[in-house]
């Protein structure tokens, strides 16, 4: 017979990554938004949650914009230093921080990634497309 002790199930470890392939539509950022938060609690780095929010929202917008099929995958990653975000399409073309004049409506997106987020950059993939990635360290316990 099972005792009581039998019956509690393990401590299950939080996932060290979320993967997702989607057509971006127009809830889509807010969803994401959610996982980011959620997988931040699990691994308790709430401190991280606005800067990571703002930065995934940026660049889900610039598949809106950029990416005809509106295609993407995102990889949501704890790394020992923190968090690491990517967000990655078929697309060809590099994206690149602009100056935008004030009255302009775009071309702001990756100035306000590069405000918020401890590193970021853009990798070219071979098949084509690319990946936009950014890091938000956390602080020391």
């Amino acid at each position: 017979m099972n005792s009581p002790i039998d019956l509690v199930p393990p401590l299950v470890r939080p996932a060290r990554q979320y993967r997702m392939n989607f057509t971006v539509g127009e809830h889509s950022a807010r969803h994401v938004r959610r996982i980011v938060r959620m997988y931040l609690r699990l691994w308790e780095m709430t401190g991280l949650a606005d800067a990571a929010e703002l930065a995934v929202t940026e660049l889900l917008a610039n598949v809106v914009r950029h990416v005809p099929d509106r295609r993407c995958s995102v990889l949501v990653l704890r790394t020992p230093e923190g968090l690491r975000v990517e967000v990655g399409d078929g697309a060809p073309g590099m994206p690149g921080v602009r100056s935008a004049d004030p009255l302009d409506e775009a071309g702001r997106g990756l100035a306000l990634l590069a405000a918020v987020v401890d590193a970021w950059g853009v990798v070219a993939l071979p098949e084509g497309g690319k990946t936009v990635w950014f890091e938000c360290a956390a602080a020391p316990s």
